[in-house]
């Protein structure tokens, strides 16, 4: 794919994972049961759920949710990884032990468990994506570092550096612009997005065992919706209940946020 192509493609799929948050609603509107189950046209532009409130108020909030907490991850991700592959370049045998001794033991912990009591120490008022994000992001880095390392390491490490200073580059735009930009740009982006995929994903898949047994969410407040609610008014439809416009709205965000993570890879791929 046009490496222009691609970023315009990526640049729209990130205005519609970011923009509706900007206009979310604090709180949904007051039910309508005239409105209940309404399909795309005869509510525009979303449907309505089973109270007759529209879904694009779910849209929003669900997108308010995930899209700062996501991109800080995926900002964190993309830091680490850097630092990582910088590391490499230095010739320090110390720093590059203490690159790999974080990789190993913060690879070796269970995401998911992990993930699970940070959420549990957050205080209930508190409710928030933000710290879940972060820590998936801190336990997803060691990938991004080792990734970003093995790139610098092929460009020749600490020799790579040597040579460019022999021919009078400075250090700044030796680290800046010729290893982070030029060689390590296409794995730190793809790590970054993905990054942010994945915090998407796990903040549906916390809110949808949270909808399904009626409590409350570890990623938002009572008052918000989630992309999850969508999703789960939506499954309703295999119960022969009129909701499939929420299953094909909520499927269409998700499938915005994997083409983001496609577009994106496609853009920055190296040349």
């Amino acid at each position: 794919m046009n490496r222009k192509l691609a970023w315009a493609l990526a640049t729209l799929c990130f205005a519609v994972l970011f923009v509706p948050g900007l206009f979310a609603p604090e709180h949904l509107s007051p039910p309508d049961m005239a409105n209940a189950y309404l399909g795309f046209s005869s509510a525009p532009p979303f449907g309505a759920d089973a109270s007759g409130r529209p879904l694009s108020e779910y849209a929003m909030q669900g997108a308010r949710v995930v899209a700062l907490p996501a991109l800080l991850a995926g900002l964190l991700v993309v830091f680490l990884g850097t630092l990582g592959g910088l590391l490499a370049c230095t010739g320090s045998q110390r720093a590059e032990a203490a690159a790999q001794g974080f990789g190993e033991v913060v690879g070796a912990l269970p995401r998911m468990v992990v993930v699970l009591v940070v959420a549990l120490l957050v205080p209930k008022d508190a409710r928030s994506l933000l710290p879940i994000a972060l820590t998936w992001a801190v336990l997803a880095a060691p990938g991004a570092m080792d990734e970003a390392a093995a790139v610098a390491s092929r460009l020749g490490g600490a020799r790579f550096v040597e040579a460019l200073r022999a021919h009078g580059f400075s250090r700044a735009r030796i680290y800046l612009i010729h290893i982070v930009g030029m060689n390590l740009r296409p794995v730190l982006m793809r790590q970054g997005v993905e990054t942010m995929m994945q915090v998407v994903f796990l903040e549906i898949g916390l809110s949808y065992l949270a909808v399904q047994d009626s409590q409350p969410s570890f990623t938002h407040g009572d008052s918000e919706k989630s992309w999850a609610d969508l999703l789960y008014f939506g499954y309703q439809a295999f119960l022969d209940i009129p909701s499939s416009h929420g299953l094909f709205l909520g499927l269409a965000l998700v499938g915005v946020v994997a083409l983001m993570s496609v577009f994106v890879t496609q853009a920055v791929r190296a040349r």
